[in-house]
């Protein structure tokens, strides 16, 4: 609204109070809250089934905003899967960190029991966004940051003389899939209970620390 002079006036009510400007949510915020949204509604309906509208809806913004961060819904689940790993790694490196920078074995059961928590607190959403198996994702080697964080680890244990890795981007492959395959199992038994997922993180650690060990004098074979 203006005066007759062109100066601009503060909107009021119809009391004659000045009415609250109504806030602009920053776009980081925006983003964040349209990523949740859609989290939400793709554990609740399936992805196919949720449209571009219900997000917005959800997330509180007009339709058009949604394309201002993302030009698809699918953009919008690789941003979601991003996300995932970048917050699992997060979780891990903290976890690591706990502990001395060489004191691998502590650094590798934090990295065990932390996955398996991680993964088991959040397999809603991890079955979600990681919904379709394509061909390419079998590029993990390259492209999975758990690996690679893993494959630090490897080779610092390695250099230190701690433990035996021949090759450490191979055994980091190994070692993510029987994480994963523990975490999937415990889910499809049934069996997520606190009890039950430190049973399984003391397994996997001692199988792990097992085929990690310096190995003995080969020459008496």
């Amino acid at each position: 609204m203006a005066k007759s002079d062109g100066t601009a006036t503060t909107p009021t009510s119809p009391e004659g109070e000045a009415a609250p400007r109504r806030r602009t949510k920053a776009p980081e915020t925006r983003a964040g809250a349209l990523m949740d949204a859609a989290e939400r509604l793709f554990i609740e309906k399936g992805i196919a089934t949720t449209s571009i509208d219900e997000i917005a809806a959800g997330a509180q913004v007009a339709k058009g905003t949604f394309y201002l961060y993302f030009p698809s819904k699918e953009a919008l689940l690789g941003a979601l899967q991003q996300r995932f790993v970048d917050s699992f790694c997060a979780r891990l490196q903290e976890a690591m960190d706990r502990h001395r920078p060489d004191n691998y074995h502590a650094r590798l059961k934090a990295w065990v029991e932390t996955g398996l928590e991680t993964y088991l607190d959040n397999v809603a959403l991890h079955d979600v966004v990681f919904h379709e198996y394509r061909p390419e994702d079998r590029r993990m080697r390259n492209d999975n940051a758990v690996i690679t964080q893993l494959v630090t680890l490897l080779k610092q244990g390695d250099g230190a003389g701690f433990w035996d890795v021949e090759d450490p981007t191979l055994t980091a492959v190994i070692l993510f899939n029987a994480l994963h395959g523990v975490a999937d199992d415990s889910v499809a038994m049934g069996q997520t209970g606190a009890a039950e997922r430190k049973r399984r993180a003391r397994a996997l650690t001692k199988f792990l620390g097992q085929a990690l060990h310096p190995a003995e004098d080969d020459s008496a074979d």
